[in-house]
């Protein structure tokens, strides 16, 4: 089976000095992606001056989608890079994360049809982050030090430890591999979801079960560093979680509001 064509969607929000870092670690990728997205949600001109030095360096198309600042509406920035996306196999992951160098050879290592993927995370401290250095950096002395916890989940190992399921715990938007078709079939991230919150992620997988989709929980491959900063306000946590347990109970494979309002007529 030939190797899918593969598209790297960022998603990020005012952290042009984050989004650098992470975008250092995409450079470095031992199997670059077939086109970058950056999918900016509001954010200002720094980060339009960071993503258009790093694209003139690139050997691979870079794209820069951007919307009005209206507060977090990650869903809607999504959708529309998932519409320009001209991959199959999708790649997830956000603007203060920076990808281990074997991150994308992984996510394609464990892609499977009938499957979406899930990997996971560790944490470098927020105090520490501008020090970290992708490519330079020695995370394994960063985790000795403490400078980087989680290191159950930031240790590559020679073979990855992978549990297929159909669980609710662990689902992170930061760090995900879903094919193109199964996006399209469940009508993309439910725009119902806005401000920072917790279940549209979860959201979107959850309607990937139910269209039939198991997961691949993935540790020890496929690792992302998230670099810690201050969290925005969480007023919609409760909204959220009501929300995806409706989903759940449903048992609905589309959202109403979501990606098919981007895609182009055929």
């Amino acid at each position: 089976m030939r190797h899918p064509r593969l598209s790297l969607i960022i998603s990020t929000y005012n952290r042009p000095d984050l989004l650098t870092k992470a975008l250092a670690g995409v450079a470095l990728q031992t199997r670059l992606p077939d086109e970058v997205l950056i999918a900016a949600d509001g954010s200002g001109n720094s980060t339009r001056v960071a993503v258009e030095i790093w694209a003139k360096t690139r050997p691979i198309p870079v794209k820069h989608l951007r919307q009005v600042d209206s507060g977090l509406r990650t869903t809607f920035i999504l959708n529309k890079s998932v519409a320009g996306a001209t991959g199959e196999s999708l790649r997830f992951t956000d603007g203060d994360c920076v990808p281990h160098a074997r991150y994308l050879e992984d996510h394609l290592a464990v892609a499977e049809p009938g499957f979406w993927v899930q990997a996971r995370r560790s944490f470098v401290g927020e105090r520490f982050v501008a020090q970290f250095e992708p490519g330079r950096t020695s995370v394994f002395r960063w985790m000795l030090t403490g400078r980087i916890t989680g290191a159950a989940k930031g240790i590559r190992l020679p073979v990855p430890i992978v549990q297929r399921d159909t669980a609710q715990r662990g689902i992170i938007g930061c760090n995900l591999a879903v094919w193109r078709d199964d996006l399209l079939a469940i009508n993309g991230f439910d725009e119902e979801y806005s401000g920072w919150g917790i279940g549209e992620d979860s959201d979107m997988g959850t309607r990937l079960y139910h269209l039939g989709r198991r997961r691949k929980f993935v540790y020890a491959h496929a690792i992302v560093y998230h670099l810690n900063h201050p969290t925005a306000p969480r007023d919609h946590v409760a909204k959220s979680l009501a929300r995806l347990e409706e989903t759940i109970r449903s048992g609905k494979i589309r959202c109403a509001r979501g990606l098919d309002q981007y895609l182009q007529p055929q």
